[in-house]
């Protein structure tokens, strides 16, 4: 077969033939089907789903027996919510979080690097792998319950001043700065750490302050690897700049 090789490649320009009147005009590029970050986005949605399915199911056994006593002796309803106020807090904040999830926004850019997907996975996982322990006798129940208290309502409204750019995976959605994020550049991991502190005040064991060590060590790494990808963006360093602390005002 005979090419001729004064012929245009494929993507030049056509310029019009002496004698013919065409139109100059290039190969069009076939754009990708799908996506890296929409496959990405998908994913992550996918596993949040698949772990909020598995927090229902072990939340709302529980629920539905409350409800059934709260039925059987309304005298005791104070009581019982009171009790699972944090319990409470709990379902609407990690509600809310799979909802935002699902109904975000496409971000500019997401992580793909394996560490940031795992530091993710593994900071949301690992707190469900706290056990029962017996309550405190050295500090009130009252304070616990106001530290947990305190966690619950920041992590809410972190997510609440994130709205539709929240997520798990480190990715730029935008750059927040309303609310706690006024404060603090990661409000919502400081609202899980004092939740976690909480929980530990109230119902103290050595393996529970084990798993919790280990999982504010993740977070820190994880908070780290959101700022790398974060700081690309000029926005985030002018508000990294006016913000100076990551969790705590005057401490980190």
């Amino acid at each position: 077969m005979n090419v001729e090789h004064n012929s245009p490649a494929v993507g030049e320009a056509r310029t019009p033939g002496p004698f013919l009147g065409w139109r100059v005009w290039k190969w069009a590029p076939v754009p990708a089907v799908v996506s890296k970050n929409l496959v990405l986005d998908v994913i992550e949605r996918v596993v949040v789903l698949l772990l909020f399915l598995y927090f229902a199911n072990r939340m709302l056994p529980q629920l539905a027996r409350l409800i059934t006593i709260e039925i059987a002796y309304p005298e005791l309803f104070w009581l019982v919510a009171s009790k699972n106020l944090d319990a409470a807090l709990l379902v609407i904040s990690e509600s809310l979080g799979v909802f935002l999830i699902l109904t975000r926004r496409s971000a500019t850019s997401v992580s793909t690097h394996p560490l940031d997907w795992a530091l993710s996975l593994i900071a949301v996982n690992a707190p469900l792998l706290a056990v029962p322990a017996a309550a405190s006798t050295f500090v009130p129940s009252q304070i616990a319950t106001a530290v947990m208290f305190a966690g619950m309502i920041t992590q809410i409204s972190a997510k609440a001043a994130l709205w539709r750019s929240y997520g798990l995976i480190p990715a730029n959605r935008g750059v927040k700065t309303r609310g706690p994020y006024h404060f603090v550049r990661h409000p919502m991991y400081a609202g899980y750490t004092l939740t976690h502190i909480g929980f530990l005040l109230g119902f103290p064991s050595l393996q529970n302050l084990f798993l919790y060590l280990v999982t504010f060590l993740i977070e820190v790494a994880r908070l780290m690897r959101e700022e790398l990808v974060l700081s690309k963006d000029p926005h985030y360093r002018e508000y990294a700049a006016g913000v100076r602390y990551r969790l705590f005002p005057g401490v980190f």
